[in-house]
């Protein structure tokens, strides 16, 4: 959805905040369609707040901000009876950097798909907290006013909400291996399933999400033996689609990190790659749902 941009403060300042705006709703909603349909609700509201001149406002930004957490935290809350129903595990859209606005990467804290898979699991005040404060930098102060509620509880959400996400403050995120991404692709590329298992972790963790369009696993899968087996299982299949080139792999920039694009037995899914301390693969994001895929496959 696209809204017209006058020459009025309001639509200025929402022109002007238009991709942090989306850089808040995404790490919120998990789903850019979602986010920019929030962005632009937040239009529309902003200039019937302007048209009906019942109070001043002092700061755009700050109110635009406002709105867009409300909107979104709504929006949230309806989606969560849909991703009950959602058939299968649930992942976070996929999006190519580089289609990502550029105030909406500008600090690329809460963007990664491990990280918003993992957002799911607070409350959308708990989310909307440490998004505003760990992507943001925004107080607890600030985004009491927001929330309506008192600084102490916000410091609280944002407490609890970093330990339930393994955040730390004084840590950076840590960057994905060379070595390791590389070992991946050849393992992948050459079908090398004792290469792959060789780069697994004991306890990794395997989430794919067909939506019930494209064949996927409906529970996660723990461990590195069954996630070995799941992909023997997957070569077995893509050879029988073409035995000379079952797969293909593609290196990507999805949501500020290294991905990639697998290709085989006719179909392409995205996956996000996680790496524990040692350099092993602790944790694999297989996006199958075709539907999820457009703005990171383009």
């Amino acid at each position: 959805m696209t809204v017209a941009v006058s020459t009025t403060p309001a639509a200025r300042a929402w022109e002007a905040e238009r991709g942090r705006l989306i850089g808040i709703a995404y790490r919120m909603l998990g789903d850019f369609g979602h986010a920019e349909d929030v962005v632009s609700e937040v239009a529309i509201e902003a200039l019937r707040e302007e048209r009906a001149g019942i109070r001043k406002v002092h700061s755009w930004p700050a109110w635009l901000t406002t709105v867009c957490i409300r909107r979104a935290i709504d929006r949230l809350r309806g989606l969560a009876a849909v991703r009950e129903e959602y058939t299968g595990h649930w992942l976070p859209e996929p999006v190519a950097t580089d289609r990502l606005p550029e105030d909406a990467v500008a600090d690329r804290e809460m963007l990664s798909l491990a990280l918003l898979h993992l957002a799911e699991q607070l409350s959308p005040e708990a989310r909307a907290a440490v998004v505003l404060h760990r992507a943001f930098a925004m107080p607890a102060t600030e985004i009491a006013e927001i929330l309506e509620k008192s600084p102490a509880a916000v410091r609280q959400l944002i407490s609890r909400g970093e330990r339930r996400l393994q955040l730390h403050v004084d840590a950076p995120p840590r960057p994905a291996n060379p070595q390791a991404l590389n070992a991946l692709v050849d393992a992948v590329r050459t079908g090398d399933v004792s290469a792959l298992l060789a780069l697994l972790a004991d306890d990794t963790i395997l989430w794919t999400d067909g939506g019930g369009v494209v064949s996927a696993t409906l529970n996660p899968i723990f461990g590195a033996e069954r996630v070995r087996r799941f992909f023997l299982g997957v070569r077995e299949k893509a050879a029988a689609h073409n035995r000379e080139n079952p797969f293909s792999i593609e290196v990507l920039d999805v949501n500020g990190e290294t991905a990639f694009a697998l290709s085989h037995s006719g179909r392409t899914d995205v996956l996000a790659v996680e790496f524990d301390d040692a350099g092993l693969i602790c944790g694999i994001r297989q996006v199958c749902n075709p539907h999820k895929l457009r703005r990171a496959l383009g």
